[in-house]
C-alpha cells in the first residue's frame, strides 16, 4: 500500500499491524497516515484548502437553496469533500486540522461571500483577516496578501468549479477570516513580517499529524534504510528535489523533527531542503545582525554566501558524517557543506 500523498511504500508490517483496519481505505485515499505501531492518524486540510471550500460554496449558493459539502481537488492531485454551511452568497468553512494537535488554525472559520458579476469577469478578493507582507521579500512585494502560489491556484480553481457548476457567467468572491488576526499572534506570522492576518498556504492541501506522533513511524524508516542511503528533508518541496538529486537514497521528510532524526541515523547522512528550517536547526540565532527577518530574505541578500559558509563550517565540525545540500525554491543548489 503506498501513500499517495508522499509516495511512500508502507512495509507490509505497518498494515498487517493496523489497529484500526476500517481505517485503511483513508490511508491508501492519502487522508490518514499508517504508523509502525499500527495507528491510524488523520492528515487535516491546510487554510488553503478551507479558504477554497468557502469560496466554492459561496458561489455554489448562489443557484442552489444551501450547500453542505463540496468537492475540492487538492494541489496533490487528490480529490476530497470538505463539510461547509452556504447560503444565498455566504458561506462558512471550518479548518480541520486532523491528528495534529498543535495547529492554532484548528476550527477557525473562513467566510466567503459570492456575487454575480455584471461583466462576466471571476475576481477572487482577499479581505479581513488575512495577512499581507509588512515589506519587500526575495518572493513578495509590501502589501502583497500572503496566500502561496498552490494555495491561491487551489482557489481560484475552485471558484472556477463553483461558476461552471453554478452555470453563472462570472462572479466576485471576497474571503475573510473573522478571527484571522487575532489569531495570526499565536503563529510565526509577525516574525516572519506578515501583518494583520493569518497566511493561506498549503503545499499539498493536507495538514500532516506530525509533532511526536509520527516519530516512530520516522525513525523506524531511518532504521531501515541502508547504511549512507538516507536523506532527511524538512518539507515538500525539499521531498520533491532530495528524490532528484538522491534518487537511489531514501528521501524521509522529517519536518522540524531534525534532531531526533539525525539521533536516529546509524552512519552517514544528508540533510537537503530549503534554507529556512535547516539554517534555523543549525543555529537559531543565525539571523542575528544581519537585518533580515527570516532566512529567506536572507538567502536573496549579499550576505547569504558568507553566512552559508560560516554555518555549514560549524555544522560539520559537529556532526562530520553528515552531507548538508540546501535548495531553493527552484530546485537550485544555493549552498552546500564542503
Amino acid at each position: 500500500m503506498r501513500d499517495p500523498v508522499t509516495d511512500f511504500e508502507y512495509p507490509d508490517a505497518w498494515v498487517a499491524a493496523c489497529r484500526s483496519p476500517a481505517l485503511l481505505p483513508d490511508v491508501r485515499r492519502g487522508l490518514a497516515v499508517l504508523t509502525a505501531s499500527g495507528s491510524v492518524l488523520r492528515r487535516g486540510f491546510t487554510t488553503g484548502t478551507t479558504a477554497a471550500a468557502a469560496c466554492k460554496a459561496a458561489v455554489l449558493s448562489l443557484a442552489e437553496d444551501e450547500v453542505k459539502g463540496v468537492g475540492i481537488t487538492l494541489p496533490c492531485g487528490i480529490s476530497v469533500r470538505v463539510p461547509v454551511d452556504a447560503y444565498r452568497g455566504t458561506a462558512s468553512c471550518w479548518k480541520d486540522a486532523g491528528d495534529y494537535p498543535s495547529d492554532v488554525t484548528a476550527g477557525l472559520e473562513f467566510v466567503a461571500t459570492a456575487a454575480p458579476s455584471l461583466s462576466g469577469s471571476v475576481q477572487f478578493v482577499p479581505g479581513e483577516g488575512i495577512g499581507s507582507f509588512a515589506r519587500d521579500t526575495p518572493r513578495h512585494r509590501q502589501g502583497t496578501p500572503a496566500i502561496s502560489a498552490p494555495a491561491l491556484d487551489c482557489i481560484r480553481r475552485s471558484i472556477d468549479e463553483g461558476v461552471a457548476e453554478a452555470g453563472l457567467h462570472g462572479t466576485t468572491v471576497i474571503l475573510t477570516v473573522p478571527r484571522g488576526a487575532e489569531v495570526a499572534q499565536k503563529t510565526l506570522n509577525p516574525k516572519m513580517g506578515v501583518q494583520a492576518g493569518i497566511s493561506v498556504l498549503g503545499t499539498t492541501g493536507l495538514v500532516e499529524p506530525w509533532d511526536d506522533h509520527l516519530t516512530e513511524g520516522v525513525l523506524d524508516r531511518i532504521a531501515r534504510a541502508p547504511p549512507g542511503g538516507v536523506v532527511l528533508t524538512t518539507g515538500r518541496i525539499g521531498l520533491r528535489y532530495s528524490r532528484l538529486l538522491f534518487p537511489e537514497h531514501e528521501a524521509i521528510l522529517v519536518g522540524s523533527n531534525l534532531p531526533g532524526a539525525l539521533g536516529a541515523v546509524d552512519g552517514d547522512a544528508t540533510i537537503c531542503g530549503l534554507p529556512g528550517l535547516i539554517l534555523k536547526f543549525m543555529n537559531p540565532d543565525v539571523l542575528a545582525g544581519t537585518g533580515c527577518a527570516t532566512v529567506e530574505e536572507l538567502s536573496g541578500s549579499p550576505l547569504w554566501e558568507e553566512v552559508a559558509r560560516r554555518e555549514l563550517r560549524a555544522f560539520c565540525a559537529r556532526y562530520p558524517r553528515v552531507r548538508v545540500v540546501i535548495v531553493d525554491r527552484g530546485g537550485r543548489v544555493i549552498a552546500e557543506s564542503p
